[in-house]
């Protein structure tokens, strides 16, 4: 297969210069090309597998965050991403598409705020529009 923009001098790279320091034996059948950092108990690389960021996610829960042990998953750090950049100014639309989401709707449900973030937002609106106002009044 044909590789673009370079990457074909960054693979060789990676193939003759890296990919020793993994421990990775290049002539065993099925040795993986980008293996994890960390080892089997037999010292040998094993693959990054899919999973390997919810399984390293609910270890660093337990060890770092007990409260949330057995209940963080990348999909509630998902959630909780959205909400971060909804509340830090991030419109919707970006946020839809940043997700990938096919409709708005979607995107709403993964926004969690505060019981006072529609209110909040309701002052800060009639601020705005007070201070927009008092050049007009005499």
């Amino acid at each position: 297969m044909p590789l673009i923009n370079g990457a074909d001098r960054n693979l060789r790279w990676f193939i003759e210069d890296v990919w020793g320091h993994f421990d990775a034996d290049h002539t065993r059948p099925g040795a993986p090309l980008f293996p994890s950092e960390r080892k089997n108990r037999d010292g040998s690389c094993s693959r990054a597998t899919a999973d390997v960021f919810r399984r390293s996610l609910a270890e660093a829960a337990v060890q770092h965050l007990p409260t949330w042990a057995g209940k963080l998953t990348p999909h509630v750090l998902r959630h909780f991403c959205a909400s971060q950049l909804y509340l830090d100014g991030m419109t919707l639309f970006a946020m839809q598409e940043l997700l990938g989401h096919t409709w708005t709707g979607t995107t709403a449900r993964y926004i969690h705020v505060h019981g006072t973030h529609v209110e909040d937002a309701w002052v800060t609106g009639q601020q705005r529009a007070t201070g927009r106002w008092k050049g007009l009044a005499q």
